[in-house]
């Protein structure tokens, strides 16, 4: 899914900058480990500065599941660090339980743009719409009917909507 948004994204001429965060680059496979979380955010950092090093323009961030829970609280932490949100299926809760991994919320300051499956394990829609109540930026959500937390099997069909909704809502407003 994230290459077929990058993809996207590079296709209608915006710079793409693809990277994996330190617990990946540690491991290429199994689940990111709680004691890992803020080598994650200061990953996100790095990449950040890593973009503004190359354009003089604004910089929206975003990831998928994790990274974009990770992105997202780095965010909060430091509001000036990002221009936009990009967050897709993100992780409000495992699967099963009801401990809540939204306590940052209410700190985003960015405008977040989240895409969530109706399917997602992770949170329901009416979930979703409640959690992302917190946010005092502006924020939008788009569900995608009768994905999981992949989105949906067929990436290509899912990633232009991305793209157009995120210039839609994310680039305009950083403009």
């Amino acid at each position: 899914m994230l290459i077929a948004v990058a993809t996207e994204f590079a296709n209608a001429g915006i710079l793409v900058y693809r990277y994996d965060l330190p617990f990946r680059r540690k491991r290429l496979k199994g689940p990111p480990s709680p004691s890992s979380a803020a080598a994650d955010r200061e990953g996100v950092r790095e990449a950040v500065q890593a973009v503004r090093s190359l354009v003089a323009g604004k910089v929206l961030v975003g990831g998928q599941s994790y990274g974009g829970r990770q992105t997202s609280m780095a965010v909060a932490e430091d509001p000036q660090h990002a221009d936009g949100l990009l967050l897709l299926s993100y992780p409000l809760h495992a699967p099963g339980r009801t401990q809540m991994r939204t306590a940052h919320f209410p700190s985003l300051r960015t405008a977040a743009l989240f895409f969530h499956g109706t399917k997602d394990p992770f949170g329901t829609e009416q979930e979703m719409r409640e959690a992302i109540k917190e946010i005092p930026a502006p924020y939008d959500l788009v569900m995608v009917e009768g994905a999981g937390h992949d989105l949906g099997r067929v990436p290509a069909r899912v990633a232009p909507v991305i793209r157009e909704r995120a210039e839609r809502f994310l680039l305009q407003r950083a403009l």
